[in-house]
């Protein structure tokens, strides 16, 4: 009985099946049907078009720039064309690149072309156009660095900064001039001349990546390399109206395997690659990709790009500047509209007298000058010219001379000053201070007077070096225009939180705007 139930539960099941299956089909129909009908009645659908930026190529930042090639709004090729005929427009009255690399780069972006025509992995550079400093390994190529006797200095490789750029996907169009050794403020040397200002010829460019700076705030390349140990990155960047950062020390990987001995501790440890861009985010999204590993350099930290935010909102020290640095009513009108404009944003300004800014620049120029003139200096003055001598000898006016038991003091009372820096930034994480109290001097004023040469150091730019020494990271943005010339202003902050520097400075960046664009509307 049970067998003969279950038999025509079997055949109930069956016919269910059956019944369902014909529903199935004929609701499947209908809906073909009813598709067939849809696609009749509705328009072709038209490929989607990727978006260009507006204005001319050479004008975007190098975050839109990446994401046109990556999308295919542009190709490489003709974002690296641009960047060119830019080069060949304004570059002979700048001489800020120096080594036109345009065979190489058009060919490299061929390349990029192919490389995302076959759905390939790109880089957060792909195909953009940007510039090297001519003082760091360019594979093939003499390092120069500003002086005619290093000619057989051919780099057997790329320096870490310039390979891992590469490896990101961005094009080199050129190298960009600094002066001999990259030892003065000012761009000028025997092999390439005078670098100039793209705002004014009569002011300078600064140094010694003023090649870079000039070069990307007139539009040649959307990011331009740069290096720093006495204010080389944040200078040039006031000095030509643009931003940048100097990372931490340990932060970007730098070596050149074209140099004939090792560079002194201390030099190296106050030293730091990096970044010049028209825009902020630019200058971020720069310092990502420069911050690769490269097993070259034993001092490379593995720091990560953002850390915690602090509780907000966030407490910013406005410096006091010393009673015997003479400020310009301009410099001090773009420090109070630069607070303005973090207040305004959310963020908290008090004036307040940072730690010993006047031993710190001094620790800085003794450390700096005693180790040169003990490792460097009789080789450096054999072959270069009579200006570098008069800008050396000027700096090393203000350095007391040190035996060794004073050298290691000073070493000493570095950890000091450092230690002092990272317990302020405990109540103030962001500092805001000056780049330089004075105008924008001449472009060869280092060579006027050793008096000139102190002026300049220690009366203006004295919240630059001495930031060198405590190897902290600094973030220069530009803040407004004094009778056509750009005035920026630094943001300190602690050990690897260049992500805090760079906040608040996009923060300025934003109310204050891109001051490259009007710059090329003198240029035009």
């Amino acid at each position: 009985m049970a067998k003969k139930t279950a038999s025509k539960k079997k055949s109930v099941s069956r016919k269910v099946t059956k019944t369902s299956s014909k529903k199935a089909t004929a609701r499947k129909g209908a809906v073909a049907k009813a598709a067939k009908k849809a696609v009749k009645k509705a328009p072709p659908r038209k490929p989607a078009t990727a978006r260009r930026p507006k204005g001319p190529v050479w004008q975007w930042s190098a975050v839109d720039t990446a994401a046109a090639i990556r999308n295919g709004a542009i190709s490489a090729v003709e974002t690296v064309e641009a960047h060119l005929d830019r080069m060949r427009a304004v570059n002979p009255r700048l001489n800020a690149v120096v080594v036109d690399l345009s065979k190489e780069a058009l060919k490299a972006a061929h390349a990029a072309d192919k490389q995302r025509a076959k759905g390939g992995e790109l880089g957060l550079l792909h195909g953009v156009p940007i510039t090297i400093k001519e003082n760091v390994d360019y594979e093939g190529r003499p390092n120069f660095n500003g002086v005619p006797a290093n000619k057989d200095l051919i780099a057997p490789s790329d320096a870490p900064v310039v390979r891992n750029l590469k490896k990101a996907g961005a094009i080199v169009i050129g190298l960009t001039n600094t002066p001999e050794f990259s030892f003065r403020g000012f761009t000028d040397n025997p092999l390439h001349g005078l670098t100039l200002n793209p705002w004014d010829p009569d002011i300078t460019c600064g140094g010694s990546s003023g090649g870079a700076g000039s070069a990307v705030a007139a539009g040649i390349g959307t990011i331009a390399h740069g290096n720093d140990i006495g204010g080389s990155l944040r200078w040039p960047a006031h000095c030509n109206g643009i931003a940048t950062i100097k990372p931490t020390q340990g932060r970007i990987p730098a070596f050149n395997g074209s140099a004939t001995a090792e560079r002194p501790m201390l030099a190296h440890l106050m030293s730091a690659q990096g970044p010049l861009a028209r825009h902020v985010a630019d200058v971020r999204l720069a310092l990502e990709v420069m911050s690769q590993r490269d097993p070259r350099d034993p001092w490379w930290v593995p720091a990560p790009l953002v850390g915690s935010k602090p509780k907000g909102p966030i407490k910013v020290a406005l410096a006091k500047i010393p009673d015997d640095m003479n400020v310009d009513p301009s410099v001090a009108a773009a420090l109070r509209q630069a607070a303005d404009h973090l207040e305004r944003s959310g963020y908290r300004v008090s004036e307040v007298e940072v730690p010993d800014i006047n031993g710190v620049w001094q620790t800085w120029c003794d450390i700096i000058t005693n180790e040169t003139m003990v490792m460097q200096e009789a080789a450096m003055l054999k072959v270069t010219t009579e200006d570098f001598h008069k800008a050396w000898n000027g700096m090393k006016t203000k350095a007391n001379v040190l035996d060794l038991k004073a050298w290691m003091q000073a070493t000493a009372a570095r950890n000091g000053h450092i230690r002092a820096w990272q317990l302020f930034f405990e109540d103030y994480p962001v500092v805001l201070a000056p780049t330089t109290v004075s105008p924008t001097p001449g472009p060869r004023d280092d060579t006027v007077s050793a008096e000139r040469v102190q002026e300049v150091f220690w009366g203006g730019i004295r919240f630059i070096s001495a930031i060198n020494v405590l190897g902290l990271p600094g973030a220069v943005v530009p803040v407004a225009l004094h009778e056509g010339k750009p005035i920026g202003v630094q943001l300190i902050t602690g050990r690897y939180r260049e992500d805090l520097a760079l906040d608040a400075a996009a923060a300025i960046e934003k109310r204050a705007g891109v001051l490259a664009h009007r710059l090329w509307e003198t240029m035009e």
